[in-house]
């Protein structure tokens, strides 16, 4: 779904005089569609199917021979994500770390940040993004267990309300095997960098 980028624009232009200013001026005459452009990118994953990028998986056999697959997880640590809070249409921006135990099957690891990028560019809550996330992996590879942890600064708390420019949210999303608290906790280690 392609973002009305006229909508926008024109929607920006009211806001615009709603506060006082006049969008007519030299410095904000491009501004709506400035926002308009922005938003097109900010709003990409709205409509998009999430487990596209997993679509491509590896079939693997478990045993001995050097092309099965490892008993162990797959770690991505540091993945980078941007979103806006459904709230107050304010960003959020921090990492993302990703740990699943494959079942019969793998994926390509760049196929990890384009899920995390597509649900992210939607109009979010960091809560939910983590949970969607992890039920998109845990689906799609049914995995025998997937941890998603998301570390994020919001604008909404750094910008305004409380103004705590150094708070970050963290929040933790499981499934399967590494909903275990044994399991996550060596996982937890691993993906924050503790075990690193």
């Amino acid at each position: 779904m392609a973002v009305d980028r006229d909508r926008v624009a024109a929607a920006v232009r009211d806001i615009l005089a709603a506060i006082g200013e006049d969008p007519d001026r030299p410095g904000l005459k491009a501004t709506p569609q400035r926002v308009a452009d922005a938003y097109a990118e900010f709003f990409a994953g709205v409509g998009e199917d999430a487990a596209a990028p997993l679509a491509h998986t590896i079939s693997v056999s478990r045993g001995p021979a050097p092309d099965t697959l490892p008993s162990g997880a797959v770690l991505l640590r540091d993945i980078r994500f941007r979103s806006v809070c459904e709230h107050h249409l304010l960003p959020f921006a921090g990492r993302a770390h990703i740990a699943y135990l494959p079942g019969e099957q793998v994926v390509g690891l760049g196929a990890l940040p384009k899920v995390v990028d597509t649900l992210a560019s939607r109009p979010q809550v960091q809560e939910r993004l983590g949970e969607q996330v992890a039920d998109t992996i845990a689906g799609a590879l049914d995995a025998r267990g997937v941890l998603v942890v998301l570390s994020a600064h919001h604008e909404c708390v750094t910008m305004r309300g409380g103004r705590q420019p150094d708070a970050a949210t963290v929040t933790i999303a499981a499934r399967g095997d590494l909903a275990e608290p044994a399991a996550r906790a060596e996982i937890m280690m691993l993906l924050t960098g503790a075990g690193s």
